[in-house]
């Protein structure tokens, strides 16, 4: 008779199982009076430094100029009063503190608004100023006290006072935003401030809309013309022969590559030889205006924003016209490359306003590159072109400017545009190019209408 042990070691081995077990074992130590006393320590200092940190941001953005002078005539004022004892130290510092007191409880509740907004346009012209109103609307359930709307105009501040407004009551006030030079004027991110009368606590509460007014050149009309141009789909013929193109030449006998759609039938019946057609290359008109951004080449500001007018409004008038229009200018070069670089950029010419645009972002800059070099560039980039307009400032030679101008191949109308305010309009011709000085934006219309481009 067997055992108990040993049925069930039988057991066991007639039915095997596997099953995997997880012993976890737990362990406690004591640290003692010293460990617990640092682990808390550390913990406290945390709790301390997280909490100085921030009352150090709230202070400092609560607290203004003002504030922190007051505060420090308070320290200053018990300083004197508990060391020499002087008693109108107390007293300075109690109406310190009394002050300090008086303004804190301006600065309880806050501000439900929802605050918008709205420009009359987004695109002016230099000189010109934009209509703007803000909203503001109180969206609590309680009173709002008055506060202090801060919009920031380009590198300005435009300040709307908020009166006192019930629960749901709404205040709008106009804004003239003033556009009296060229660039893009960015308006926003609005705050709103809220704070005590003496300006020695404020709290603001910021709003993300952002809007920008692009604030395009002046230009001036400019009379068409036909100089390098084209008035027809087809094109305009040259006087560069090719084997394939809309404007018929001449006929000539067939040379090895010719294609065969070109060969004329009657022809080669005719003289039994196989003869094919010659054409006039023809190309749409291309015009090219290239503008001068290197600082040194301008006498002063104003000379330089009448150059970017008189080429934005030979760009205006080319995209009006139907022409295709390139505007090229020298590339924003780093300050601190190790090497030189050469690059120019276009501007967006598709539609007139896209134009403006562009010319409403550019500045001159020293390290733009010289005149030479944007033309050279232009021309390597841009081929078949039919007429280039070079504009620039008063600085550069004639020698220079026919320098700049040589890169332009001699089919290429090219006309240098100097501009000097001031100065007496005069038209002069020099081999292939033609140099324009004007003396006013308005000169430019009369020197193209008097055939400057003929």
């Amino acid at each position: 008779m067997k055992s108990e042990t040993e049925v069930g070691l039988s057991r066991s081995s007639a039915h095997t199982r596997t099953r995997a077990e997880t012993i976890t074992r737990y362990t406690s130590t004591r640290a003692g009076v010293v460990g617990s006393s640092v682990f808390w320590g550390r913990r406290a200092l945390r709790g301390i430094r997280t909490t100085a940190g921030s009352v150090a941001t709230w202070l400092g953005d609560t607290v203004t100029s003002a504030g922190w002078l007051l505060l420090a005539v308070l320290v200053v004022g018990v300083v004197g009063g508990l060391t020499l004892g002087w008693v109108e130290a107390w007293v300075v510092a109690g109406i310190a503190l009394l002050l300090l007191l008086f303004c804190v409880p301006f600065l309880f509740g806050g501000h439900d608004y929802r605050v918008h907004l709205a420009l009359d346009r987004d695109r002016v012209v230099a000189g010109t100023d934009v209509n703007a109103q803000l909203e503001i609307r109180n969206q609590s359930h309680r009173l709002s006290l008055p506060g202090i709307v801060d919009i920031p105009v380009g590198e300005g501040l435009v300040e709307a006072h908020v009166p006192l407004l019930l629960a749901g009551a709404e205040h709008r006030e106009n804004i003239v935003i003033g556009a009296h030079k060229r660039g893009v004027i960015t308006v926003g991110p609005m705050t709103i401030a809220r704070g005590d009368p003496i300006g020695i606590l404020r709290r603001e509460v910021a709003w993300p809309q952002v809007e920008q007014v692009f604030v395009h050149p002046v230009t001036v009309p400019i009379p068409s013309t036909s100089a390098g141009n084209i008035k027809d789909l087809e094109g305009s013929p040259t006087k560069d022969i090719v084997s394939a193109d809309l404007s018929f030449h001449a006929i000539r006998q067939y040379a090895p590559g010719d294609s065969r759609r070109h060969v004329h039938w009657k022809s080669t019946a005719k003289t039994g030889v196989l003869m094919v057609r010659q054409y006039e290359e023809t190309r749409r008109a291309r015009v090219a205006v290239v503008l001068d951004l290197k600082l040194d080449e301008y006498a002063d500001d104003d000379e330089f924003e009448m150059a970017v007018s008189a080429a934005a409004s030979l760009g205006v008038q080319g995209v009006r016209d139907g022409r295709e229009v390139l505007v090229a200018v020298s590339a924003d070069i780093p300050e601190l490359t190790r090497t030189t670089v050469l690059s120019i950029r276009s501007l967006p010419t598709l539609t007139p306003r896209t134009l403006l645009d562009g010319m409403s972002e550019i500045e001159s800059s020293e390290r733009a590159l010289h005149l030479e070099t944007v033309t050279a560039l232009t021309v390597q980039t841009y081929p078949d072109l039919s007429i280039a307009f070079v504009v620039t400032g008063s600085q550069p030679s004639l020698t220079r400017l026919r320098t700049a101008a040589l890169a332009f191949p001699t089919e290429v109308v090219t006309v240098a545009v100097r501009v000097e305010p001031g100065a007496e309009p005069t038209l002069r011709a020099t081999g292939d190019l033609t140099v324009m000085t004007i003396g006013a934006l308005h000169d430019l219309k009369y020197m193209i209408a008097r055939g400057a481009l003929s």
